[in-house]
């Protein structure tokens, strides 16, 4: 996997002379020791580019893999380092008809990529390196082909879709052989309902 950098430095640079000068405030959203009320925590922004093996693994579905069930996955990706995750390149967006119209457009270029991952942060300095690693290694153990038949983490995305649509079953439900809704465990139908 191709793992590169790329830093704001301008943008640093514009944040830092904003505090200077008093018109933008320190960041103590993020919670970090050092950064509350220290007019000396600069923040940068950096990005980090993950490639996606497509080329090795052709027919497994990366993109399902990383986003989970309604996006959840990458939400929770997201939110435990901070970081913006960006799935872009060929194969990013759901419908191929779609995805050949938008390319050559302002703003999708990166349809003429090969499939990858932008990691994003805006973070103080003695944070985003540790912040951006720690997304890395995430998105890389995600980024592992395993046999579905050993994927925990595929059972547990199948687990939380099924809880999101309303039809989780627990293994230890004593259901009879029909897995119809409308029949009981005495093989008795029951009354249809409206609404």
């Amino acid at each position: 996997m191709t793992i590169g950098f790329s830093c704001g430095v301008l943008r640093s640079s514009l944040v830092w002379k904003s505090r200077r000068l008093g018109l933008l405030q320190p960041s103590s959203a993020h919670g970090w020791p050092g950064s509350q009320g220290s007019s000396s925590s600069l923040v940068v922004k950096k990005t980090m580019r993950v490639d996606i093996p497509v080329d090795k693994y052709p027919t497994y579905n990366f993109v399902g893999r990383l986003l989970g069930p309604r996006g959840n996955s990458l939400k929770r990706v997201e939110a435990s380092t901070e970081c913006r995750v960006l799935i872009r390149g060929r194969g990013s967006i759901k419908d191929p008809t779609r995805e050949d119209m938008m390319r050559g457009k302002p703003g999708y270029e990166h349809l003429n990529e090969p499939l990858h991952i932008l990691v994003e942060a805006e973070l103080p300095v003695e944070i985003i390196d540790a912040r951006l690693m720690q997304a890395r290694e995430i998105l890389e153990d995600l980024l592992k082909p395993m046999d579905e038949s050993q994927d925990f983490f595929k059972k547990q995305q199948l687990r939380e879709l099924a809880m999101l649509n309303g039809t989780l079953r627990e293994e230890g439900s004593h259901m009879s052989g029909s897995v119809s809704p409308f029949h009981n465990s005495l093989g008795m139908k029951r009354a249809k309902t409206r609404g």
